[in-house]
């Protein structure tokens, strides 16, 4: 009798996610436009971008978009925002993104205020413009100027937020994402939490070993965004963006951080695009 539910419950799973995937469909003119935006999600395979496609049209179905600042409704920023958000999850699950509905969107940066504390235990509020932010248990908000452009070279302002929400799962964000029974039984937990800790820890190591007057070249120079020497939360999702923005870099300058994100991810991006390369040859 149990398993006949099952099977039941699992067969009216499967036609509502059919009825959503076909409701919130992304026309092929929008979808093509879409890809082209995005050469890191040009990498993927045919099969790969199905499975893309039919995730986009969950996050649709799932999400609500609310435009400020006079930034009128777009399928085109919902597309692009879609696309950039589910690729970190493509052989996860939707459920990473669970608990929360609302993605905000500005026309460019916005202005955030929060309080920080400075070596003496002196609480500031600062005042900051921003690209984008993640809220614990609540929205992700993103400026369109930076969401909509693929210009920046190991920048992504949408994956970094996204991979504030998947960090956020254990509950608070701290560099250490959900490793799930589902998707990573071959992980030693342990093993990995270690390694991500000793990257993040040597990453800071030599943020600190820059001298002021060098610091300017530095920060042109690291593929690392030097913000991601903050706190682990923050050198998961900026090493989150450029694992999917530019693989093939992080793979060949750190190769043991590379090697964690694939784990995580279970997607090998670095891969992908040394057969995109390898296919524009021929």
């Amino acid at each position: 009798m149990f398993d006949a539910y099952r099977q039941w419950r699992a067969r009216r799973s499967a036609a509502r996610e059919a009825r959503l995937v076909d409701a919130f469909a992304i026309p092929e003119p929008l979808w093509d436009a879409t890809l082209a935006r995005f050469a890191f999600v040009r990498w993927l395979d045919v099969a790969s971008l199905q499975r893309l496609r039919r995730l986009v049209s969950l996050f649709l179905a799932d999400k609500q978009f609310t435009m400020v600042q006079g930034l009128e409704p777009d399928d085109a920023i919902f597309a692009a925002i879609a696309v950039q958000a589910c690729l970190p999850i493509l052989e996860l699950d939707l459920s990473l993104y669970g608990g929360w509905r609302e993605i905000v969107v500005y026309p460019g940066e916005f202005v955030i205020r929060k309080t920080v504390q400075d070596e003496a235990g002196v609480v500031h509020e600062v005042v900051q413009d921003a690209s984008g932010e993640a809220w614990h248990g609540g929205p992700v908000i993103l400026s369109w100027q930076d969401a909509g452009d693929d210009s920046g070279f190991a920048y992504n302002v949408v994956i970094h937020e996204f991979a504030h929400k998947i960090d956020m799962r254990n509950g608070v964000a701290d560099g250490m994402p959900p490793l799930s029974d589902a998707w990573h039984r071959g992980i030693d937990r342990p093993a990995w939490r270690a390694g991500l800790q000793a990257c993040f820890d040597a990453f800071c190591a030599a943020v600190a070993a820059v001298p002021r007057r060098a610091w300017r070249r530095f920060e042109a120079e690291s593929l690392l965004d030097p913000y991601a020497a903050q706190d682990p939360a923050e050198f998961f999702a900026v090493a989150s963006e450029t694992f999917f923005v530019a693989p093939r870099a992080l793979a060949d300058e750190m190769p043991p951080l590379y090697d964690l994100l694939r784990a995580y991810y279970r997607q090998d991006p670095a891969q992908w695009e040394r057969d995109a390369d390898a296919a524009a040859v021929k």
